[in-house]
C-alpha cells in the first residue's frame, strides 16, 4: 500500500541565519578569485600592449581587455551585492539575539519578582507584605 502512494518524506530541517550568511560569503570568495584571476589577466594584457607598437595587434589586446574590464565591473557588483546579503543578514541574527536576551531577562525579572516577597519577609524577621 505504501508503494502506491508514496512514503512520506522526511522534511529538511529550513536553514538557519547563519547556514545563509557562511553560504553568502562562500560565494563572494568564489567571485574575489575570478576576480583576482581576472586582475592577472589584466595585468598580462596591460604589458603586452606596453610592449607592441600600434597597430592592428594593439587593438585586437586592447578590445580583450576591455571586455574584462566589462566582466571585472560585472563580478565587483556580484561581490558587492553577495557581502550586502551577508550584512543583511548579520544583522538580522543579531537582532534574533537581542530578541532572546530581552526575553531571557524578562523571564529572570519575573522570576526574581516572585521570590522577592519570600526574602523580604526573613531580612526584616517580620512579613509586613500582605499575603
Amino acid at each position: 500500500m505504501m508503494k502506491v502512494f508514496g512514503l512520506k518524506k522526511d522534511k529538511e530541517s529550513p536553514p538557519s541565519i547563519q547556514d545563509a550568511s557562511d553560504r553568502s560569503n562562500k560565494r563572494g570568495g568564489n567571485v574575489d578569485e575570478k576576480i583576482k584571476k581576472l586582475d592577472a589577466e589584466l595585468m598580462r594584457y596591460k604589458e603586452q600592449i606596453k610592449k607592441s607598437g600600434p597597430g592592428p595587434g594593439q587593438e585586437a589586446v586592447k578590445a580583450r581587455a576591455a571586455r574584462l574590464l566589462k566582466q571585472k565591473r560585472t563580478y565587483e557588483g556580484q561581490r558587492d551585492m553577495l557581502y550586502s546579503q551577508t550584512f543583511k543578514l548579520d544583522k538580522v541574527a543579531f537582532a534574533v539575539e537581542e530578541i532572546k536576551d530581552a526575553e531571557q531577562k524578562r523571564r529572570i525579572e519575573e522570576s526574581s519578582r516572585l521570590a522577592r516577597p519570600g526574602l523580604f519577609c526573613n531580612v526584616l524577621g517580620t512579613c509586613c507584605l500582605p499575603p
